[in-house]
């Protein structure tokens, strides 16, 4: 009855939805932002507990920028559907491992007047993710918690996807890359760095904590690499009626430039602007989740940007939403 009960709610997500990963954050030189969806907030789990936590993000987005400045004619419509899906187990009340991927379940890019739509799907990257309390202590209704992580993303999905063209003349077909942000990854080893402090007032059932997660992109086996990724969050939450949690997250999002390896375009320039590429925004994230059974948890959050500044033109943030469910046990020792 509980599987049952499970899938139901998880078709019920798929229903819904969608929404998110600001994999699109980087548009004519393609994806970067956060390979961890969301950029949840994670602290560590209890000793021997294990985390199976699964969402659907979607993004939908008919918002185009230069600058701050709103433009129409790069294209109609940008969209994505992704699933994440993370494993964690705590080895010890201070130490957390996780193993964390993600499946793209469609991308689809319109261009100008319903012209030219390119539609990707298909597995996306493995993140490797230890994290560790320094700091876990309890006093009176207060506790405090710092923890710290350094994770690693393998790239599994392609990022030299091609598109056929037929040549109408010679009745040849011809192959050009798709554009990078409907490739399935960047196609780079990655380095993450994660930082996150939560202070709770048990009684008040309130608790206020920050993260920041810092992504140092490699190159990829084509000379590319996506700009780096930084993201700070606030956030603060609530429990009402035992069961439900309110949280509201006031989070910046920095992402740099990419770069190509001079060799390269002493032989051949990229179809794509690398100059188009890097971002700064400011969004509000209000999110909700419900708790029953004590160990299974839904939830659901929606990125509201309020401020977007991208260099040349790009896709903008526009729609994204996550809705996921997280399951919590411990397996008891024999």
């Amino acid at each position: 009855m509980f599987i049952k009960k499970i899938f139901k709610i998880s078709i019920l997500i798929i229903n819904i939805l969608f929404i998110t990963g600001k994999i699109f954050a980087q548009c004519c030189g393609g994806g970067s932002g956060s390979p961890i969806a969301g950029g949840s907030s994670q602290g560590v789990l209890n000793e021997r507990q294990t985390e199976i936590n699964s969402n659907f993000q979607y993004i939908n987005t008919t918002k185009f920028l230069d600058g701050d400045v709103n433009v129409n004619n790069f294209l109609d419509k940008y969209s994505s559907l992704y699933n994440y899906t993370r494993v964690a187990y705590g080895f010890s009340k201070n130490f957390t491992m996780s193993v964390e991927a993600g499946y793209w379940i469609n991308k689809t890019q319109i261009g100008l007047n319903k012209s030219d739509t390119i539609i990707s799907s298909g597995v996306g990257d493995l993140i490797l993710f230890p994290r560790y309390d320094v700091i876990n202590r309890t006093k009176n209704d207060k506790k405090t918690e710092l923890t710290l992580g350094m994770g690693f993303k393998i790239p599994l999905g392609s990022y030299n996807d091609s598109l056929g063209i037929l040549e109408p003349f010679s009745g040849q077909t011809y192959y050009i890359p798709k554009p990078l942000v409907m490739q399935m990854s960047s196609g780079s080893q990655d380095f993450i760095f994660y930082g996150f402090f939560f202070r709770g007032y048990t009684l008040k059932k309130f608790s206020l904590f920050a993260n920041a997660i810092y992504i140092k992109k490699g190159w990829n086996p084509l000379g590319e690499k996506v700009g780096d990724y930084a993201r700070i969050g606030l956030f603060a939450t609530k429990t009402v009626l035992n069961k439900i949690g309110l949280t509201l997250q006031l989070s910046g999002e920095w992402i740099n430039k990419m770069k190509i390896n001079e060799d390269i375009l002493m032989f051949s320039y990229p179809n794509y602007d690398t100059e188009a590429t890097g971002s700064k925004k400011i969004f509000v994230v209000p999110q909700i989740n419900y708790t029953f059974k004590c160990n299974v948890t839904i939830y659901t959050l929606f990125e509201i940007p309020v401020y977007q500044y991208v260099t040349k033109t790009q896709i903008a943030s526009h729609f994204q939403s996550t809705f996921g469910i997280s399951y919590r046990f411990i397996k008891k020792v024999l």
